[in-house]
């Protein structure tokens, strides 16, 4: 095999990789995962949670609002979606 093969196997070395919960999977091949992280206030010094939503490409529609889900970076696949969901670490409680 030549480089560009070889590369395209194995996963990059420095890809993110974040742990969220899903929040929509209204969309076809693609749910929404919000990130949450704690930081502390620059001037007050308070813990805060900030949070992110990530558009993840997911192949079948397996994740269901609540899960846990863990998202790696990829190559954009659209203008807003440059994320895949690489694993389900937890599954939601259902009420």
């Amino acid at each position: 095999m030549n480089a560009a093969a070889t590369e395209q196997a194995s996963p990059a070395k420095n890809q993110r990789k974040l742990v969220g919960r899903v929040v929509s999977n209204k969309m076809q091949k693609t749910v929404v995962v919000q990130v949450e992280r704690r930081v502390k206030h620059p001037a007050f010094g308070k813990i805060i949670t900030r949070s992110s939503k990530y558009h993840a490409h997911v192949a079948a529609g397996a994740f269901q609002e609540g899960d846990l889900v863990e998202i790696a970076e990829c190559r954009p696949l659209s203008k807003t979606k440059a994320w895949t969901v690489t694993r389900l670490v937890e599954k939601s409680k259902a009420v």
